[in-house]
């Protein structure tokens, strides 16, 4: 869990300082001082997304190895659970 917080914070704090980073560019390149949300949010999704990609590759290869540990442990419980069950037919 403690994996899919870190992960999730990171991507979430990059979103806002791209987010930022945008807005900041955008207001210095646009000249009547009016800023439309929609379009500096699309791109700093874009954005933020791409360098969460090469930026965070650590976190989620430590949160993928995470899952992947839960998702053995689960599947070899029902296997035993399973074995257990044809053994008592």
């Amino acid at each position: 869990m403690k994996e899919f917080l870190v992960y999730t914070g990171l991507r979430i704090l990059l979103f806002i300082g791209m987010v930022g980073l945008v807005l900041g560019v955008w207001s210095l390149l646009d000249s009547d001082g009016r800023i439309n949300l929609l379009w500096p949010v699309v791109i700093a999704f874009a954005l933020s997304g791409v360098a969460s990609y090469f930026l965070l590759n650590r976190q989620r290869d430590a949160f993928a190895r995470k899952v992947e540990e839960r998702a053995s442990r689960a599947s070899a419980a029902f296997e035993e659970r399973r074995a257990r069950e044809d053994r008592e037919q």
